[in-house]
Order: structure tokens, then sequence, then C-alpha cells
């Protein structure tokens, strides 16, 4: 098979890395994911919307919608995260800002889920 790189690519060993292919599929299938997740969640909301405090912690604590939360609150960070990250690694050129800012992103992405799932469950649990 030929070797599509550039010979300055080849020397410097900056071909593929071969998680592109990867990423791609990542960040598409949790596009998917969300479209049904989020369906779910707006019609929830509004079908709680005249509810009090109690029903909606108590909604909040069945299985079904306290698992789903959480998959909505990990899959929306995770997806927003691979955007930042195709991003960052587009336009920003200067290596030391790139890996700063990813790692910056999949930090505050991993923060706010969890902080997203712990008041979930505080709510769910009655924390």
């Amino acid at each position: 098979m030929a070797d599509l790189r550039n010979p300055l690519r080849r020397v410097r060993g900056l071909g593929s890395a071969k998680e592109g292919t990867h990423h791609w599929w990542a960040q598409r299938l949790t596009a998917l994911a969300l479209v049904p997740l989020v369906v779910w969640f707006v019609v929830s909301i509004v079908a709680l919307s005249g509810a009090d405090y109690a029903a909606a912690r108590a909604w909040v604590s069945s299985p079904v919608p306290m698992a789903l939360l959480i998959l909505i609150i990990g899959m929306t960070f995770y997806h927003g995260q691979l955007g930042l990250q195709v991003v960052i690694e587009d336009y920003v050129h200067v290596e030391w800002q790139k890996f700063t800012l990813l790692i910056l992103v999949k930090g505050a992405a991993l923060l706010l889920a969890a902080i997203g799932i712990v008041a979930i469950a505080r709510i769910a649990f009655g924390g």
C-alpha cells in the first residue's frame, strides 16, 4: 500500500495518528444518543412544570429517570468535550497552548459532569 504522507511528514513521523475515525464516530454516536435523551428530558420537564418540589424529587428518585438524567449529563459533557477538542486541534497552533487547552477542556468537562451527577444523586437520595 502506498504511503500518502509527504516526505517531510514521514521523516518527522507526523502521519495519521489513527485516532480520527474513532473520534468522528464517538462524536456522531453521542449526538445520535442525545437526540432521544433531550426529547425525553424536554417532555419530562414540561410534564413536571406544575409539580411541587416533592413530586419533582420523587420523579428524580425513580430509577429510570435518575439513570437517564445521569446518562444525559455524561453524554452532553463528553460530546461537548469532543467538539471543543476538534476546534482546539484545528485552530490552536502553538503546541503548549494546545496541550494546556485540551487538558483544561477535558478537566472542565469531567468536573462539571461529576458535579451534575452528584447533584442528581443528592436530590435522589436526600443528601
